[in-house]
């Protein structure tokens, strides 16, 4: 999870990724910081993620990232 905040804090500094959930919803992460985001996390936790997981509800929040990143490297 540290190296998940870390990514997060290189693409958008000064937010609170430990405790906020509502980083889709409050427009705190824009669509190209999403765009950016997810060939971050391809390229470091080694997964694709799939068109049909770009969904605010997986990047709300840091935990739900986790979440969906340790689902996609145990289905690959």
């Amino acid at each position: 999870m540290d190296r998940l905040i870390e990514i997060l804090e290189d693409i958008k500094p000064d937010v609170d990724y430990a405790n906020c959930e509502t980083l889709i919803d409050s427009h705190i992460l824009e669509s190209l910081d999403i765009i950016s985001l997810i060939a971050e996390l391809e390229d470091e936790y080694d997964i694709t993620i799939p068109a049909i997981e770009i969904i605010p509800d997986n990047f709300n929040s840091a935990e739900r990232m986790m979440k969906m990143i340790e689902r996609l490297q145990e289905e690959y």
